[in-house]
């Protein structure tokens, strides 16, 4: 990877700024763009002098992909939503990043989707993830797609929103929903690793998809209990059942959107036969073996609170 030019599209975020670091670390220049590349201007010091450009690009607007992709000797499509339109963003952006990477000459593209890709999902989520793969592999046939499911590490959204949950329940009482839902959750460093050996070998992986998960395969109900212990708590965690939850979700202002309720009916595990971390050369890393670190600040005492429970 030394020298060659690699632009990441929403490379400030979760996974892209992880993905940056090991880009530097191994010698390429990084183009990071961002709508507001001053939210990411803490990735300069991560590189060398000159290492590192912020550019301003929205997928939405193709007219400033092709400005900001000139050059690019790779290109990595982090963009990705919750909420809100998902086929503007996930098919028609992702299309746009694609059809920006061929113009420029690139000669690689990754494209990080999601494990519930699928066009038959209950969610549109899950559809609209799907149709930007195809719409990607048309655009750019070469295109190695990454479709991880939950990431986590010590900025996510995810185990850091439950913990602080647990850490927050009122009298201890923690609502589960869909607390049968398996879930394969994948170390951030991990995905980082996995993008950054994609890129070196498009001749490789160019084309190929991959699907990304731990060692840990935890229901719902089980990755909050784990949680729970990490972080030294015992809640009491009632499951909902789905009439309830499908109410919460249907109302305004809960936690959880009817599309996101519809996600947690399928699985978000690696299928049986699916190519993936080890495949990229990557050892996966259990949860046990990293999380505890940043948990900690959910302890009731914090740090202090090891040396108590110890005594």
């Amino acid at each position: 990877m030394k020298d060659r030019l690699v632009t990441l599209i929403g490379g400030g975020g979760f996974l892209g700024r992880y993905v940056a670091q090991e880009l530097l670390a191994a010698g390429a220049r990084v183009r990071v763009v961002e709508r507001k590349p001053r939210d990411a201007w803490f990735l300069k010091t991560q590189g060398g002098l000159g290492q590192t450009q912020l550019v301003v690009g929205d997928i939405t607007r193709p007219e400033t992909l092709a400005r900001a992709l000139q050059g690019s000797d790779a290109v990595v499509n982090f963009v990705g939503i919750l909420s809100g339109d998902f086929e503007k963003v996930h098919v028609d952006g992702a299309r746009n990043v694609a059809e920006a990477a061929s113009a420029a000459g690139a000669g690689a593209l990754v494209h990080i989707s999601a494990l519930g890709a699928d066009a038959a999902s209950p969610s549109a989520y899950g559809r609209s993830k799907a149709a930007g793969e195809q719409a990607v592999l048309a655009a750019f046939p070469g295109a190695t797609i990454l479709r991880p499911s939950i990431v986590f590490g010590r900025e996510d959204a995810f185990v850091n929103r439950f913990a602080g949950m647990i850490a927050g329940a009122p009298r201890g009482i923690v609502p589960v929903v869909r607390g049968e839902t398996r879930f394969q959750p994948v170390f951030v460093a991990d995905v980082a690793q996995a993008v950054t050996a994609a890129l070196a070998d498009p001749a490789a992986h160019g084309g190929k998809t991959y699907a990304l998960g731990g060692p840990d395969v935890l229901s719902m109900t089980g990755l909050l209990r784990w949680i729970a212990g990490a972080i030294g708590r015992k809640p009491c965690l009632i499951e909902l059942p789905d009439s309830v939850s499908g109410l919460i979700a249907a109302l305004p202002g809960t936690p959880i959107t009817r599309d996101q309720f519809a996600m947690l009916q399928a699985d978000n595990v690696v299928p049986a036969g699916a190519e993936g971390l080890t495949a990229l050369g990557v050892t996966p890393t259990p949860m046990a073996a990293v999380a505890p670190s940043w948990l900690v600040r959910f302890r009731q005492a914090g740090r202090f609170s090891r040396f108590r429970t110890a005594a």
